[in-house]
Parts: C-alpha cells; sequence; structure tokens
C-alpha cells in the first residue's frame, strides 16, 4: 500500500461528526427536544430501541475527544451545533448554557492547532419546529438563518468555514418521503416542498453568517454517481430521474440558480419569486459526502416512486451492506467540474468513510481510505479544485435508525464503559499524517 502520494500545499485533512450522534447530554444546559428525540423514543423506529440520550457523552467528554484528534495530528474538525441547545423551541433569545459548550469547544480545537468546522444544521430540528410543519413550513426556513446569526455571532469572531446544511436529500428522503429516519413521515413526492425549503434556509443562513463576517461558507451535499442498470431506455430514463431527484435537485439551485424542469413544476406555489435569487448565493465552496454510487432501473408496472434501486454486483461491501467503489469518488468529482463548469466552486470532500464489524483491527478501513484518497488525488491531477478530505467519523457512534449496530469511528467506543480505543486505522492515518511534507 505505501504512502499516500502528495497533495497540493494547504490541502486539509479532518474527521466529521454529528451533534445527535456522539453529544448525548439530552437534557443537560437547557437543551431542548429534537425530532431524533421523539423519533428514537417511538417503538419500532430504531434497532433494538437504541437512542441518543448517552450515545458517546461527547458533552462531557469533548476534552478527551479534542485530544484524541490532536494525537492524530487532523488538520480540522468538522462538527454540528445542535439547534435545541441554542434555540430549545427553535425560536427566541438563544440560550447561553448551549452557545457556552461550543465556546469551549472550538476554544479547546483553536489551542490545539485544529480548525473548527461547524455544520449548522444535521438533521436534529427543534421538535416545536417540527410540530408547527418542520421543513414543509417556510417558517422553518427563516427560523434557521435567525438561529445561524445567533451561533456566527457569538463563535464568528474564531470560526472561517461554515456549513449550512448537512445532505437535505437524505433528510427530505428519509424523514420526509419514505419515514426511516425522523421526523417518520410518509410523504414519498409531496415531500418535495422539504427540498425548498432546506435550500431557502440555507441561502437565507449563507447572507446571516457573512454578515456576521463568515469567511467561508458552503453547504454539504450527498451525491452519488448514477448508474443505469442497462442499456435499456426505460432504464437510462430510470437513472436520468433518480439523477435529478438525489444529485440536480440540490446542486442545480445552489450553483445555477434554477431547478431540474420537471421538479420545478412539482413545487407549485412553494416556490416563490426571488427564492433561487437567495438559494443561489454564491459560495465560498462545496461540500460532497461521498459513501457509493447508485445503481437505478426501471421500477415494475405500478411501483409508487419512477425508479428502482438496483444491486451493485462484484464489488466489496461495508457491514452496512454499501458497495465500495473508489473509482465512484473519482467520478463523481470530474462529473460535477463537467457538468457545472465555472459555476462550481472548490470542493471538500466533507464525509468519506465505512462502517466495519466491531473491533480495532480494521484493516478494511485502512484499505477504504487509502483507496478514496487515491482517488481524490486522480481528480485534483485531472483538474478538479479539492481542497480537503474529512473521514467519517472520528468516532463509533448512534448511526440513526440503525442505532449503536453500525461502526464507522476511528476510535472505538464501548458504549457502557465510553472507553475510547484508537483503531488500527486512527495509527494508519496518524503516520500519514506524519509523513506530510
Amino acid at each position: 500500500m505505501g504512502a499516500l502520494p502528495e497533495f497540493p500545499a494547504g490541502f486539509v485533512v479532518g474527521v466529521s461528526t454529528a451533534a445527535y450522534q456522539i453529544e448525548g447530554a439530552v437534557d443537560a444546559g437547557g437543551r431542548g427536544a429534537s425530532i431524533w428525540d421523539t423519533f428514537s423514543h417511538t417503538p419500532g423506529r430504531t434497532r433494538d430501541g437504541d437512542t441518543g440520550d448517552v450515545a458517546c457523552d461527547h458533552y462531557h467528554r469533548w476534552a478527551e475527544d479534542l485530544a484524541l484528534m490532536a494525537e492524530l495530528g487532523v488538520d480540522a474538525y468538522r462538527f454540528s451545533v445542535a439547534w435545541p441547545r441554542i434555540q430549545p423551541d427553535g425560536t427566541g433569545k438563544p440560550n447561553p448554557d448551549g452557545l457556552a459548550f461550543y465556546d469551549r469547544l472550538v476554544d479547546g480545537l483553536l489551542a490545539r492547532g485544529i480548525a473548527p468546522v461547524p455544520t449548522l444544521f444535521h438533521w436534529d430540528l427543534p421538535q416545536a419546529l417540527e410540530d408547527r410543519g418542520g421543513w414543509l413550513a417556510r417558517e422553518t426556513a427563516e427560523r434557521f438563518a435567525e438561529y445561524a446569526g445567533h451561533v456566527a455571532a457569538r463563535l464568528g469572531d474564531r470560526v472561517r468555514r461554515w456549513i449550512t446544511l448537512n445532505e437535505p436529500v437524505v433528510h427530505m428522503a428519509q424523514g420526509y418521503a419514505w419515514g426511516t429516519h425522523a421526523p417518520g413521515r410518509q410523504l414519498l413526492l409531496d415531500a418535495l416542498p422539504v427540498a425548498h425549503h432546506q435550500l431557502l434556509g440555507h441561502g437565507l443562513a449563507v447572507r446571516a453568517l457573512r454578515e456576521h463576517g463568515a469567511a467561508e461558507v458552503m453547504i454539504t451535499n450527498n451525491c452519488t454517481p448514477v448508474l443505469p442498470a442497462s442499456d435499456d431506455e426505460a432504464d437510462q430514463a430510470a437513472a436520468a430521474v433518480y439523477d435529478a431527484f438525489h444529485n440536480r435537485l440540490f446542486n442545480d439551485p445552489v450553483l445555477l440558480g434554477t431547478y431540474p424542469d420537471f421538479l420545478s413544476a412539482g413545487l407549485g406555489d412553494v416556490l416563490r419569486d426571488g427564492d433561487l435569487q437567495v438559494i443561489s448565493t454564491p459560495l465560498d465552496a462545496l461540500g460532497i459526502n461521498y459513501y457509493n454510487p447508485t445503481k437505478v432501473g426501471a421500477p415494475p408496472a405500478g411501483a409508487d416512486l419512477p425508479f428502482e434501486m438496483r444491486t451493485i454486483e462484484g464489488v466489496p461491501t461495508t457491514a452496512f451492506g454499501w458497495p465500495v467503489v473508489p473509482d465512484g469518488l473519482h467520478d463523481l468529482l470530474t462529473g460535477l467540474r463537467e457538468t457545472y463548469g465555472g459555476a462550481l466552486p472548490p470542493i471538500y470532500i466533507t464525509e468519506n468513510g465505512c462502517s466495519t464489524a466491531d473491533g480495532t483491527a480494521d484493516q478494511f478501513r485502512v484499505d477504504y481510505l487509502d483507496s478514496h484518497l487515491r482517488a481524490v488525488h486522480r481528480a485534483i491531477g485531472g483538474g478538479v479544485d479539492v481542497r480537503g478530505y474529512f473521514v467519517w467519523s472520528l468516532l463509533d457512534n448512534f448511526e440513526w435508525a440503525e442505532g449503536y449496530s453500525q461502526r464507522f469511528g476511528l476510535v472505538r467506543v464501548d458504549f457502557e464503559s465510553q472507553q475510547r480505543t484508537p483503531k488500527n486505522s486512527y495509527h494508519w492515518l496518524r503516520a500519514q499524517l506524519a509523513s506530510r511534507a
């Protein structure tokens, strides 16, 4: 395997986490309830009834986790701010205790030479806002911008790089269309307003962040290369529709100021004059989360959706069952450049990683990270402006509806004792980072 190739000067390597997946302490410091508190405490919603009530107890153990990052040698830490810690009901004056926690976290990172990269929304909507319609309601976009302003007013003197939303496509699809994530609604194609209101919230938040001096603002989109199941015309058409829903629905408005034609028609009265100008407020960078390509074919007659997922055969799979295709990351990056040309800002890979079986001898993850970093390097060599790469994740954590059954961490967490144990992949990455010029 050997050493990784040399990346350009200034290339950022970091790790990522999300608040509800690691913080725990759901009743501490004045935090309000989120949709994930409600969802995970509803019987049958998560594997084994697991919740994020304690998770990795990062709220109390953050200094230990920052020490792990410092020892690892990363340049940056992408974390998410829990909206219910800042505004327990999603509105009104910010909660001083909630802001103080992220104050300590940011100061602790800077003291260790690690750049903080906050994500403002990683799916933990305050339950009070969901009770008023959630992302189906335009008001939530406006409340999000106010919340962004509160956080930036407190942290903006020390935080250079910000992310507004994490994977709005996943939150729309799994939270509102299929109901497998919080808030558990099953609206299918009627979930489209959720996409628009998240994007509107993003655009409004970009402006709020800039008012507080943010130097670099981005959104993080989950993107996947879409592979037609065959050369058949019906499969090709189904793949194009899926690409529009998963990728273009969230990239086109942000980068081009337009929606794919047939999806724009489906937004009806939700799309108002001026919205796309707000959504397409210029970005400083684009965050991309990549895990795997998606094979898509035509659905059977009478299906609810105009596409059907198919299995990618002949490749390894993660413990989650996801196909491992490093070349897909290279193809995604070069495809974005071909599609958007000069409208494409610099890119950060804000998540990439894999779930493996429990334990610390995780050679599978070492191979995964090595091959995907090499794919990024090839894309850079081909002219794609990629500025950084964040591993998902620093810690084994609460993996949403899968509870504690899937382990993505460079560091193993014993969820009973909260003991942290660096895995082989942690030591491999540490050695790679230490050998940089």
